[in-house]
């Protein structure tokens, strides 16, 4: 028992090595901020995609459908060696002088991108047809319909999910480290590998408790806020 307390909680080297670990965990969260920022326009765009009507929209249907798949079922760290790896030696000019933070945003982006549509597109799917309906007889347009009435509504009500991918998001962000980017988890790497200990690991766990566990309070309150609504009790 000694030898583990030894091993994990090294109070001393937790102290000594936090202040360097929380600098780079500053990394993590930009790339965080960074990615949800483009996941949620992107994932926006796929499920609109997804839900085309007609004959004339089934091309990019499936497209969006081949990709919501292909990226839902490959790890993300297999992506981010893909994307952080093999693009920049691809000599295309998009991709040629992208800096590793950037392509590690990029990888990021796919990924979470694909589990996002689908949440649109269930909050999508949950506004009664007799709303599009309405504002159609009104003289709304689809795309009008689309934007005033029925995205309003599903947004509000996918926060909750969202907020959960938005956790696993920043959790995934210390897969990076592998590109070579110094974030919070690489840097706990350092100082463990240097000192033979585990306990910077430990340090880094505080600062990612710091971030999820408030996120994931938030989450659950939401939850249970849209149940109340749902059961007609006050929000």
């Amino acid at each position: 028992m000694e030898e583990l307390a030894r091993q994990y909680l090294n109070w001393e080297l937790i102290r000594q090595s936090l202040p360097g670990i929380a600098r780079a965990f500053a990394t993590n969260l930009s790339v965080m901020v960074a990615a949800e920022l483009c996941v949620l326009a992107w994932a926006l765009v796929l499920a609109l995609l997804r839900g085309l009507p007609g004959r004339a929209g089934v091309p990019l249907r499936w497209l969006a459908i081949a990709y919501i798949d292909f990226f839902r079922a490959l790890p993300a760290l297999v992506v981010i060696f893909l994307v952080g790896f093999g693009l920049p030696q691809t000599g295309l000019p998009l991709f040629r002088g992208l800096s590793l933070y950037q392509l590690a945003v990029l990888a990021l982006t796919l990924v979470y991108g694909a589990y996002v549509a689908e949440v649109y597109r269930a909050g999508i799917e949950s506004v009664h047809a007799s709303q599009v309906a309405a504002a159609r007889s009104l003289g709304l347009s689809r795309a009008k319909t689309m934007r005033f009435v029925v995205l309003p509504q599903a947004v509000r009500r996918v926060i909750p999910p969202l907020l959960n991918d938005f956790i696993g998001l920043q959790k995934d962000t210390a897969l990076i480290g592998v590109l070579g980017v110094v974030e919070g988890f690489r840097q706990a790497q350092i100082v463990a590998g240097q000192r033979f200990n585990a306990s910077p690991y430990v340090g880094l766990a505080l600062c990612f408790l710091v971030i999820t566990l408030p996120l994931t309070r938030i989450t659950d309150y939401l939850i249970a806020r849209g149940q109340r609504r749902t059961v007609g009790g006050r929000a």
